[in-house]
């Protein structure tokens, strides 16, 4: 499709894949149900979504054949590709880390010596390895690693862990963390080469920026007493300075504030003792700050 638009490489199918798409129409696009389609359009912004193995991302990127691309940190370190990381997106994040079967104990690095370590990212293992001096041999497998143990492939594993059910399942259990990972937004090197393109991903960053700061906020609003608004103001962990309105009772007013959304349940209580009430938190699709 040579048709100009910006080229955005993001996973087939897999963790990351819902999360991306769902990004991006918090972004204001317009796209449609990509279905078993390899590419598709937004229809409201000059921009092609191509759907790729998450292996292969970092890649057509490094290469130019997609301008940007969404794909865990984990899968750039291991792949070593040559990219600009643009954005942490805030999402997918897990880690890689060893484990062991639940019969055995490790609670030292050096007791790693001589062990073998199934794992699909040897290269990241590797350096974890020589980081900390360990003399240890990474396996390389591709796919089912928990399984590894269990067939005498392997004394322990090094795989991606974020709930740990797969781990229980397979009477394995978390040990040492070897690599934090997050989604991220990748550029190709050359990309500001293209000023019209840089333009576009510009537009594009604004609207990603606005709904991760949405995602990561409320919008709170109550009822106070006129006298209790210095105790609410210290008590709030607003973004910039509270919106006060006034009510037909002239000894109340109304405060609407933005706030980190993970801090409501650590200070309605301080609101209500100060005389706060009708407390409201609401979604915000989206934020520019």
């Amino acid at each position: 499709m040579l048709n100009g638009n910006m080229k955005l490489a993001i996973q087939k199918k897999g963790r990351l894949t819902d999360k991306s798409l769902q990004l991006l129409r918090n972004c204001g696009l317009d796209i449609e149900d990509y279905s078993e389609r390899l590419i598709i359009s937004s229809r409201n912004f000059e921009l092609d979504i191509l759907f790729l193995r998450d292996d292969d991302i970092p890649e057509y990127v490094q290469d130019g054949v997609a301008d940007i691309g969404i794909v865990g940190e984990d899968v750039i370190q291991e792949k070593k590709a040559k990219v600009e990381l643009v954005r942490k997106l805030g999402y997918g994040r897990c880690n890689l880390a060893l484990a062991i079967p639940e019969n055995k104990n490790i609670t030292k690095l050096s007791e790693l010596n001589g062990q073998r370590i199934a794992t699909s990212f040897p290269n990241l293992l590797n350096n974890f390895l020589q980081k900390n001096n360990i003399n240890a041999t990474a396996v390389e497998i591709s796919g089912s690693v928990e399984i590894a143990p269990s067939l005498g492939v392997a004394d322990l594993i090094c795989d991606l862990v974020s709930t740990g059910n797969t781990l229980k399942m397979n009477k394995l259990k978390k040990s040492f963390d070897v690599f934090s990972s997050e989604a991220v937004l990748i550029a190709t090197p050359n990309l500001s080469n293209d000023p019209v393109k840089q333009e576009t991903l510009q537009n594009l960053l604004v609207r990603i920026d606005s709904a991760l700061n949405a995602k990561s906020s409320k919008y709170l609003m109550m009822n106070a007493p006129r006298k209790a608004l210095e105790e609410i103001e210290r008590i709030l962990p607003s973004l910039k300075s509270p919106t006060i309105v006034p009510l037909a009772d002239e000894n109340m007013v109304a405060v609407h504030a933005v706030i980190p959304s993970d801090k409501f349940w650590a200070i309605h209580k301080q609101l209500m003792d100060a005389g706060a009430s009708g407390i409201l938190l609401l979604p915000i699709e989206n934020m520019i700050v």
